[in-house]
């Protein structure tokens, strides 16, 4: 059975990380399955002290949920070597319930394919007496073949030259059909045995079991020529001997389709609906694991997934439709996330998502451990701004004093130091700040990115401005949104700049907020909440455009 993931947003902040970490801990405690804390993006500053902070790994990168071939339950069927005969190749596919056989090296590279297409054909076209040699059959595979033992010869060696007959005629006939480095198959009449040596045979098959005298052993030897009896019958033994072939010689080779354990099933659905194959071969790291059919990909075991801190498919995890959601927790507004069933869904309007999963814990009786308190504290200390922002209510300040009380730290002295880590702006690009902390919304028919980066320097703020206006401008195209928004918020003297880019951004700012904007940026005093007070404002102002 699968883990169960639990994962935050794109761009994960603070209250993401550490919610998805809690929250599967919380989860774990409470059933036998496994929950998984899992990121959809890479940790900003403040969140990596966070974690090192309280000696937490950073949790899983899923960059998507879109099933891998890898997810698929495909069929660990062993392959076989090029040199096994058709007889156990046939014995092989029988065995399994298979049509089609995978030929590896020694290795596990994949060298060819069989299927049982493949033998009929050969059995049905090939009617060339010569067909062993052409093979370069071992004489091992013959003697397996045939039941028997070679009594005079080397094993590994190959007939590779010559046909094969069958001596039915007297000796003094044979001399006319028998050529040198033939097989000849015949009973135990010692003068045609001794006939198709002396014709320089490369092989005889003496059938019905007979005894091999020590004289037709010695000259056999000293020919060079192989000698394996059989307990079969002449005929019989003519009926199965090409069946010795090795698969190699048969085996498609050329044009081989073949998909990677890591190939979205999408893409293989896509290339196996117009093929007439029943089987493909999946290769890891270009061995060969398994192999899978068109019926394993309808078969698929959809991954089991828990959001926190979000509910929207825009900000959600690439694949979140090829995935299971069974549960979301979250503070935000409700989207439109779809499940095929009924699931837990806990939505409050709190600060912070930790706050919500900080009281499940008391509702469940679970003891939270201090490490658990601490990454939940710093995710409402993130998330509320110190409990300045306008969404932070008093749960959220009283939760977090009491988790800070659990986790041994002082929540002002503890929050400078975070915001601190978390800032630091002068050293990252246009691109890490601007992703810091970035969410998509739609509106009516727009898309929009809303970003934020805090700091508590007014002067660290105003230094970054001038390279974030351009590189907004240069990302705006290929971004996916119609307008970019980037609040530069000061949390000690609570406010925010906002910087906009985009068709009709201007119109969209100067009806959302009291201040006249410039033409690129608007301050906005006592504004330090992205949700409620520049979200919220702007959706209004679109939706009455």
């Amino acid at each position: 059975m699968k883990s169960n993931i639990v994962i935050g947003h794109k761009n994960p902040d603070t209250d993401s990380i550490c919610s998805a970490i809690s929250y599967a801990y919380l989860k774990s405690r409470l059933s036998d399955e496994e929950y998984i804390p899992c990121r959809a993006g890479e940790l900003n500053s403040e969140t990596k002290f966070v974690l090192e902070k309280f000696g937490v790994e950073s949790p899983r990168l899923i960059e998507s949920l879109e099933p891998r071939i890898s997810d698929v339950q495909f069929r660990e069927i062993e392959g076989i070597s090029p040199q096994i005969s058709l007889k156990r190749a046939w014995e092989h596919m029988r065995d399994h319930n298979i049509q089609t056989v995978p030929i590896l090296s020694e290795h596990r590279h994949i060298k060819g394919i069989l299927t049982l297409g493949d033998q009929a054909r050969f059995y049905m076209e090939d009617q060339d007496p010569s067909a062993l040699s052409q093979a370069n059959t071992p004489y091992k595979n013959i003697a397996d073949t045939l039941q028997g033992e070679i009594v005079v010869g080397d094993p590994e060696a190959c007939f590779s030259k010559g046909k094969v007959v069958v001596a039915a005629a007297n000796p003094d006939v044979m001399e006319d059909y028998i050529d040198e480095h033939d097989m000849v198959l015949l009973g135990n009449r010692y003068e045609s045995q001794l006939c198709a040596i002396e014709m320089n045979a490369g092989c005889i098959v003496i059938g019905l079991g007979a005894k091999v005298s020590k004289t037709i052993a010695k000259i056999a030897s000293e020919s060079g020529c192989t000698v394996i009896v059989s307990p079969l019958d002449t005929y019989t033994c003519a009926k199965l001997i090409n069946q010795a072939v090795p698969v190699g010689h048969i085996m498609r080779s050329e044009n081989l389709i073949t998909f990677n354990a890591d190939d979205l099933v999408s893409d293989v659905k896509a290339t196996v609906s117009k093929l007439r194959i029943r089987y493909f071969p999946i290769l890891d790291n270009n061995r060969y694991v398994g192999l899978i059919s068109q019926r394993n990909l309808l078969d698929i075991d959809r991954q089991k997934v828990i959001l926190v801190d979000h509910n929207e498919k825009g900000q959600a995890v690439d694949g979140i439709r090829s995935a299971e959601v069974i549960e979301v927790i979250d503070h935000h507004r409700i989207d439109s996330v779809e499940t095929m069933n009924p699931i837990y869904f806990r939505n409050q309007p709190l600060g912070c998502t930790a706050t919500i999963i900080s009281m499940m814990f008391g509702e469940n009786n679970i003891t939270i451990p201090p490490t658990i308190a601490g990454l939940l504290c710093s995710a409402i200390i993130s998330d509320t701004l110190m409990f300045r922002s306008p969404t932070c209510t008093p749960l959220d300040e009283s939760t977090a004093r009491f988790l800070a009380s659990i986790a041994g730290i002082d929540v002002t002295e503890y929050a400078k130091a975070m915001f601190n880590a978390g800032s630091r702006l002068g050293r990252k690009t246009p691109d890490e700040i601007f992703h810091i902390d970035c969410k998509q919304f739609s509106a009516e028919q727009y898309k929009v990115t809303v970003s934020q980066v805090t700091s508590v320097s007014r002067r660290e703020l105003e230094k970054v401005k001038s390279k974030l206006l351009p590189y907004m401008e240069s990302l705006l195209p290929k971004s996916g949104s119609d307008m970019l928004f980037l609040m530069l918020t000061d949390i000690i003297e609570e406010s925010t700049e906002l910087l906009f880019v985009g068709q009709g951004a201007k119109t969209i700012v100067t009806a959302a907020f009291e201040p006249e904007p410039s033409e690129t940026s608007v301050v906005l005093p006592g504004v330090v909440s992205r949700k409620k007070q520049v979200l919220a404002p702007i959706m209004r102002a679109i939706e009455t455009m």
